[in-house]
């Protein structure tokens, strides 16, 4: 008698169960694949899919140190999670008087003269985004930012945390603006008749372009290099300067710093380390051995020994500028080619001596026997600077990046709106990007709402400033040097 075989038992929840799982492995894998397909395309503060500016190159940042979940997560959470809906357009009324501003203030009318009868299109705008690394739209005291091309190191996060910081100084009051930024060295707008001028913000500029020059990313810290935020490295370099009197410093003209960045200037300054030949002392900085031993060699505030300090431009302008003219040295400036934003309010033969390109050592040597032979004019030179370089507080940055922004919002003839390739960008996101150097350095250059007005704008004064560069051009062309 045959047998039936007998089907084996199955659990009736088991081949739902399984679907179940199959669905959720199914669902989580489109999901991570969502979520990795936005986080390539998404472009963020620190580089994160972001090539180096094409017209200054330099080598790509590596994020090699996080997974390619780690930093899918990283990119989503920081980028679309960060900031909430609070509002930043709740204006703190002033309980201190209006003081006046700076004279170099008057630049900002200078700078932005090109576009005072023609105003600024979108279609302009546009046209000058090919030459950008960002795009800085505010609306209603929130901060939207495009980004197009990395920037060196960390520059374009202090920047737009100088730009955050602003709106925290002065919540309610800075208007819905558009503009371009590019966060790299040397101005790229030439003032030419047959060009149709371009607007776009950058460090520095020069008589020969319409670049605007803004306040520099260095002013809220440059980590890389472990110098702190303008306050307290001015304080700094200011109690450094103050531990000899003038007379008791070396009777030497010093330099420190990296030649090694493409600059002839720095090349031929090289030439003149001889103390006994040309009064300098000339010392290259390593910053690869400095990074190693934790800075040691490279602490600003103990750079103010020698009488002169020298300022030579590298690539092109340099940031090095404000912390040789807070030592209280009579500085010695290799005639630049570059300005930045409070640079032209420097007058040679009161606050610096004019130094040859030309004739980098004998000028250098004359310099220094004039300054030796006449100590009470060379030490008021000294002291000028230091005073120059002391009203630029941080108060006065933030003024001054206030008007500028005011007065170029004027002149746009279109509303500002959110492009939709931004990210909003706010103390939670930047802090969601940043290591944890680079979150201290945020940190300690935190501001508060100001209790003061901004200082009250020069009016516009072009003939009296091109009447100071002719005079300016005079004494130098004239002279080169001195007496």
């Amino acid at each position: 008698m045959g047998t039936v075989a007998r089907k084996p038992n199955r659990s009736p929840t088991s081949l739902p169960l399984f679907r179940v799982l199959l669905f959720a492995l199914v669902l989580t894998g489109i999901f991570l694949f969502e979520v990795d397909n936005l986080a390539t395309q998404t472009k963020t503060i620190i580089g994160y899919n972001l090539e180096p500016t094409p017209w200054h190159e330099f080598p790509a940042k590596q994020f090699n140190n996080e997974t390619k979940i780690a930093r899918a997560s990283r990119i989503i959470q920081c980028s679309f999670f960060s900031c909430g809906i609070k509002s930043h357009t709740n204006q703190i009324p002033f309980t201190r008087k209006i003081e006046k501003c700076p004279r170099f203030f008057r630049w900002i009318h200078h700078d932005l003269e090109p576009w005072s009868e023609t105003r600024i299109s979108h279609a302009l705008l546009m046209e000058v985004k090919k030459f950008a690394s960002f795009r800085v739209v505010i609306i209603n005291g929130r901060l939207y930012v495009d980004y197009y091309y990395d920037c060196v190191q960390s520059r374009a996060m202090f920047t737009i945390w100088g730009f955050l910081q602003l709106l925290k100084r002065f919540p309610g009051r800075v208007p819905d603006v558009d503009m371009m930024f590019d966060c790299m060295d040397k101005p790229l707008i030439e003032r030419n008749s047959s060009n149709t001028p371009l607007p776009i913000f950058r460090y520095c500029t020069t008589p020969n372009h319409y670049d605007i020059p803004f306040p520099d990313w260095s002013f809220w810290g440059w980590p890389e290099i472990n110098i702190g935020p303008w306050e307290e490295e001015f304080q700094s370099i200011k109690e450094g300067s103050q531990k000899q009197s003038w007379k008791n410093k070396y009777p030497y003209a010093y330099w420190r710093g990296n030649p090694d960045v493409v600059s002839p200037i720095r090349e031929a300054l090289l030439q003149c380390n001889d103390t006994e030949q040309w009064g300098a002392e000339i010392m290259r900085q390593n910053w690869t051995r400095e990074v190693m031993d934790g800075f040691k060699q490279s602490k600003l505030s103990n750079q103010c020994n020698h009488r002169y300090k020298i300022y030579a431009e590298g690539y092109a302008w340099s940031v090095s500028l404000k912390y040789i003219l807070a030592c209280g040295c009579v500085p010695l400036i290799i005639n630049p080619k570059y300005d930045d934003f409070f640079s032209r309010g420097l007058f040679p033969k009161r606050n610096y001596l004019p130094i040859s390109p030309g004739n980098i050592c004998p000028s250098i040597k004359t310099a220094v026997e004039w300054g030796n032979e006449n100590p009470i004019k060379a030490d008021e030179i000294g002291k000028s600077v230091q005073d120059f370089m002391e009203r630029l507080n941080i108060d006065r940055i933030y003024d001054y990046m206030f008007h500028l922004i005011v007065e170029y919002a004027k002149l746009l003839n279109f509303k500002p709106v959110r492009p939709s390739t931004s990210h909003e960008e706010c103390v939670d996101s930047l802090y969601c990007f940043a290591d944890q150097k680079q979150t201290g350095f945020l940190a300690r250059s935190a501001t508060m709402p100001s209790d003061a007005p901004p200082c009250m704008l020069p009016q516009q004064a072009n003939r009296q400033i091109d009447k100071m560069i002719a005079q300016k051009a005079n004494i130098i062309n004239s002279t080169q040097l001195l007496m």
